[in-house]
């Protein structure tokens, strides 16, 4: 399967956020106050955009949110290779941290890239969240 990964448009992102994530709240439950501040990310297949991820970076720590693959498209190694090129940007930015809001059903997909669950666990909207988190260096 072909498909490229570059820098998405924060509307693009936010459809497929909301049609992953959220499909029976509201557009406006999806986007995040600080979507301007960060960059977004998205695997294209021709033109279409079929996953997506938003990142921060704040102190040396790069924060992944919003991570989301179209379900038709889940299964096929496409949100590794976005995730692994969120890690690889990291590096290049000589991160220290980098961390996320897991879904706690969603964590084992973490681990297969060397984060660790942390002791902070919160609930939203019904669903539990535990924060992941890979130390790169000190």
């Amino acid at each position: 399967m072909n498909f490229i990964i570059k820098e998405a448009n924060i509307e693009e992102v936010i459809k497929v956020r909301h049609i992953v994530m959220w499909p029976k709240k509201s557009i406006e439950f999806v986007k995040i106050p600080c979507d301007s501040n960060g960059k977004h990310y998205g695997v294209y297949i021709g033109n279409k955009i079929v996953s997506v991820i938003s990142i921060f970076i704040k102190n040396e720590e790069l924060q992944f949110r919003k991570f989301a693959t179209l379900n038709e498209y889940q299964g096929q190694g496409i949100g590794t290779k976005l995730l692994k090129y969120i890690f690889e940007i990291a590096l290049e930015n000589n991160i220290k941290r980098i961390w996320c809001n897991a879904r706690k059903d969603k964590s084992k997909f973490y681990t297969k890239f060397g984060m660790k669950n942390t002791d902070e666990t919160f609930k939203k909207a019904g669903i539990n969240y535990v924060i992941m988190e890979k130390i790169i260096r000190d």
